[in-house]
């Protein structure tokens, strides 16, 4: 489903209250919510909007537990670093215990092997449920999303949850969910704003499959929502 609006402001308001409604279910329902953030600078609006006391205010902190889509291996001080940057914007200004966070990245072993054992956290954390509640992506404006970026083998991974692989033209490691995973999800959220995105976008949500090409093809939720919150420029040249 695609939900088209006339600014960001009114994507991050609705991505927000996604946020606290899916809270609110899934803490009544079983105890904990199960979220997944986004990096890159996409989210940081919907990080703020979320930590003012209109929202914060409606979700019970304590029973959050808080992941990454992907993450740059990078130390969790670097600029570059995904969890910082949520640290910044949103973790630090919620009561939420730091025993509930998960960022993807630890310090003194490698990518491959803390793909292994996030999996492994993963596989503990959801227990019976063995999906997240809700995951926030973005799209680039090559349509990767995540970490699944064009042509990389990552977009062949069929049975592994979490992945980790360097990307040569970033000559940097990346650690990522898989689509397999990201495709248990309860609900899936994908915020594409600008120009820039038109493109992609229209290729991603009308074009040919090819997700070699456009990897955000790859999200197909089996029993779950894909939704993805655009503005106008954006979605420009759907038809």
């Amino acid at each position: 489903m695609v939900k088209q609006f006339e600014s960001k402001t009114q994507i991050f308001e609705t991505a927000a209250q996604l946020f606290v409604d899916a809270a609110k279910k899934n803490i009544d329902e079983k105890g904990f919510f199960s979220v997944a953030l986004t990096g890159g600078s996409s989210p940081i609006e919907l990080h703020r909007l979320l930590a003012t006391e209109a929202y914060k205010s409606q979700v019970d902190w304590s029973k959050v537990l808080v992941f990454w889509g992907d993450e740059r291996w990078v130390p969790l001080d670097d600029d570059l670093s995904n969890a910082k940057m949520s640290y910044e914007t949103l973790l630090n200004h919620v009561p939420i215990p730091e025993s509930n966070i998960f960022p993807m990245y630890k310090e003194g072993v490698d990518a491959k092997a803390y793909a292994q054992t996030y999996e492994q956290i993963l596989r503990e954390k959801l227990i019976d449920d063995a999906r997240l509640d809700l995951i926030f992506l973005g799209m680039g404006d090559d349509g990767h999303t995540a970490s699944l970026f064009p042509g990389t083998e990552v977009l062949h991974e069929k049975d592994k949850w979490v992945d980790a692989y360097f990307l040569a033209p970033q000559d940097m490691y990346r650690i990522t969910l898989t689509a397999p995973f990201i495709n248990k999800a309860e609900k899936i959220v994908v915020i594409t704003f600008g120009e820039k995105k038109a493109k992609a976008l229209q290729e991603v949500l009308q074009g040919e499959n090819n997700p070699e090409q456009y990897p955000s093809q790859l999200l197909e939720p089996a029993g779950g929502e894909l939704l993805f919150l655009v503005d106008d420029e954006a979605a420009q040249l759907l038809t």
